[in-house]
């Protein structure tokens, strides 16, 4: 598994447009603090968060993925190819309870990012977030959580869900023990 700078990716596509970090933080919602910690790799954000600072660098998620500007009509991904995002933590610090893997990584111009998100652990931030596009979420292990608007969807393995993702939402485990989650995210 490697693990990708997105970082240094973001920091790139701001000083190319000569923004600084307050810019981008007054723009994306997000404190000056947490696009500094992501910039410097002390943290990796979660989806949603990243789905913003794509939707407003007007690129797609998986530009932060990208191993190489060559363009290939398909991509096979073995299974230790696989980019991991550890660290993921929210806008206030605390762990988001979560880690994920990208599943594309050399195909440009995608219409969908597929991830896998690893759910292990319990959490008490249950604060939900939202973006562009649209979201499916498929559950491959364990039971997890859904909270969507003012819903909480109990999905065990087998269960899906489709979304539109601008809804709050928020998928954690709902005990703390081991969930595996095959995520789709569309702009």
């Amino acid at each position: 598994m490697s693990e990708y700078n997105i970082g240094a990716k973001i920091k790139e596509l701001r000083r190319a447009r000569k923004l600084t970090l307050q810019e981008v933080a007054n723009e994306t919602g997000f404190s000056t603090a947490l696009i500094s910690q992501i910039e410097n790799n002390n943290v990796s954000p979660p989806i949603a968060t990243l789905s913003k600072i794509a939707n407003f660098f007007d690129v797609k998620i998986g530009h932060f993925f990208i191993e190489n500007e060559e363009e290939c009509p398909y991509e096979v991904l073995r299974s230790n190819e696989h980019t991991f995002i550890p660290r993921v933590v929210s806008k206030d610090g605390t762990n988001h309870g979560y880690f994920y893997e990208s599943l594309s990584v050399r195909k440009k111009n995608k219409k969908m990012d597929p991830f896998l998100l690893t759910l292990n652990e319990k959490v008490t931030n249950t604060d939900t977030y939202s973006h562009n596009g649209e979201e499916f979420l498929f559950v491959m292990k364990g039971t997890a959580e859904l909270l969507l608007d003012d819903q909480r969807i109990v999905l065990n393995v087998g269960d899906c869900v489709y979304f539109d993702a601008t809804l709050k939402h928020r998928l954690f485990s709902s005990d703390g023990n081991a969930v595996k989650v095959m995520a789709v995210v569309m702009r």
